[in-house]
């Protein structure tokens, strides 16, 4: 016999929708806006290749769709923060360490959104407390998918001729190089996808 509950209405994906309304990259200037709910996407879809090229290629049994979910959800926080930009965020311990509890609280408040019954199921996608092997390498190749997104939003830059974001896909870049020599799917991926990212969709239809 099904299970009954009481209806309670529940604001979680409402308030999740809003993430087209966070824009990134606050402190340049874009020649394109990128919103979070884009990025959200963007990694959520490499997060899922990364993961599948693992199991297929380096003989991994990772959940693919599992990373995929974590990927979408990762900076859902900002919703309730904003997006503090990169170099804030990292200018010293002190300000990364407040942040990083900031974005708990508030992943906790959007959790506590959710009917109870289904809480568990979406903590467990924000944060594990005792994570397995396993799912310590889905959330670096859900970071590395992270990093990767960032630097082709600095190739689609370069393409429309803006300088603005030179420096940081110098970093984006550096920060790939060092995933890609530790993770061999980020390595696939930046030898097999990447280079395809600020073409033409008629040259990319004629790869």
């Amino acid at each position: 016999m099904a299970q009954t509950h009481n209806q309670q209405q529940s604001p979680f994906l409402a308030i999740l929708s809003r993430m087209k309304y966070i824009n990134r990259w606050a402190l340049m200037r874009n020649s394109r806006e990128e919103n979070l709910s884009e990025h959200s996407l963007d990694v959520a879809l490499i997060a899922h290749m990364l993961v599948t090229l693992a199991n297929v290629r380096h003989s991994r049994t990772l959940n693919a769709d599992r990373a995929a979910m974590i990927a979408l959800l990762h900076d859902s926080s900002e919703i309730i923060t904003g997006d503090m930009p990169t170099p804030v965020k990292y200018a010293n311990g002190h300000i990364q360490d407040a942040y990083k509890d900031i974005e708990v609280l508030a992943e906790e408040s959007l959790i506590k959104t959710l009917p109870e019954d289904l809480r568990g199921v979406y903590a467990d996608l924000y944060h594990t407390d005792c994570p397995s092997e396993d799912e310590q390498y889905i959330r670096r190749l859900v970071k590395a998918a992270d990093k990767i997104s960032a630097l082709i939003k600095c190739i689609d830059e370069a393409q429309a001729g803006n300088a603005e974001f030179a420096t940081a896909q110098k970093t984006c870049q550096a920060t790939v190089d060092v995933m890609a020599a530790q993770l061999p799917e980020v390595a696939d991926f930046v030898a097999e996808f990447l280079p395809s990212y600020g073409s033409t969709l008629d040259e990319l239809l004629s790869l």
